[in-house]
């Protein structure tokens, strides 16, 4: 596959990253493509804006289920790469794209949906999460036995999300924040899966995203943010023994985010390995695109209004 212009199809299009992973896509100038859950009119009218709106600058937009075999297959068959941003409760539906796509023959890329740890390097996640990178896993052994072509992302930390999560920068009226034991945006995540998608030195490759300016500790994030407003804000330490216990006590999927809020702050598992020579980073193989930085990320918070949860495709 060359560099040049692929024509891309993106299931879970409609999604918190994936109309970032379209805009990243058309900016890139590559033909879209979007396989999306048939939507009702009279039951999600944002979802058809949004959907008018894709197709309002070209991007072709398939409606359908994970079912229709036959469909996926021919949908498949008129694309190149294929990049995956379904939800957690979807990971294991990505087999039927895996056997859809083994079928069609055609595709040059698979990016499976993850954008977080490296589900094959990090180990030690409290039982209810450990369960969600099990399903990744079992994802990956099957594109591979399956021998279509892949790259896997390791995106680790949204940085918009997780700042907005524990420092609520656009609430005035807060300062208080909980930390998690003892103490990168979603449009950048976009850009470099597409580069990557499109690259043959990701070919059968993990790439991560690991951008030095955005391995903050909790601690300093919020000393960051009290520097820059000049407020002093509370801490509310949730010691580990009680994260782990409501792990343990909580239903599913209730536990899961719980889980994974201990691995990533406390356990720290997505540094828990040091990159090598041998590891693809983003920032440093695509360096040419400028990622926001977690300073520059408040700097913006100081600034710019909080935006919709799920605003018109722009």
């Amino acid at each position: 596959m060359s560099i040049g212009k692929s024509k891309i199809l993106i299931f879970g299009a409609t999604g918190y990253l994936g109309k970032y992973l379209i805009k990243a896509s058309i900016s890139m100038g590559h033909p879209n493509y979007a396989y999306v859950h048939r939507v009702k009119s009279d039951t999600d009218p944002s979802k058809i804006q949004l959907l008018q709106d894709f197709e309002s600058v070209g991007v072709i937009v398939y409606q359908g289920e994970l079912d229709e075999y036959e469909k996926l297959v021919s949908v498949l068959k008129v694309v190149d790469v294929v990049i995956s941003a379904l939800a957690v409760p979807q990971h294991l539906d990505q087999l039927k794209i895996i056997a859809a796509t083994k079928e069609a023959g055609n595709i040059k890329r698979f990016v499976p949906s993850e954008f977080g740890n490296d589900v094959d390097r990090v180990s030690g996640a409290l039982p209810p999460f450990q369960k969600l990178l099990d399903n990744k896993k079992k994802i990956r052994r099957a594109t591979e036995e399956a021998a279509i072509p892949f790259t896997y992302v390791s995106a680790n930390s949204f940085a918009a999300y997780f700042v907005d999560y524990l420092l609520h920068p656009h609430d005035s009226t807060s300062d208080d924040v909980t930390l998690y034991g003892d103490g990168e945006a979603k449009e950048d995540v976009a850009i470099y899966t597409v580069k990557a998608a499109t690259d043959p030195k990701v070919a059968n490759r993990v790439i991560i995203y690991r951008p030095p300016k955005n391995v903050v500790p909790q601690l300093d994030l919020v000393a960051a943010w009290e520097k820059k407003t000049g407020r002093t804000i509370h801490k509310n330490h949730i010691p580990e023994q009680e994260i782990i216990t409501l792990s343990q006590k909580l239903p599913f999927p209730d536990n899961v985010p719980v889980a994974v809020l201990h691995n990533m702050f406390i356990a720290g598992a997505q540094l828990s390995f040091e990159l090598t020579g041998d590891d693809l980073e983003a920032s440093e193989l695509y360096p040419e695109h400028k990622y926001t930085s977690v300073d520059d990320l408040l700097n913006r918070c100081l600034v710019d209004p909080p935006k919709p949860k799920l605003a018109a495709f722009s």
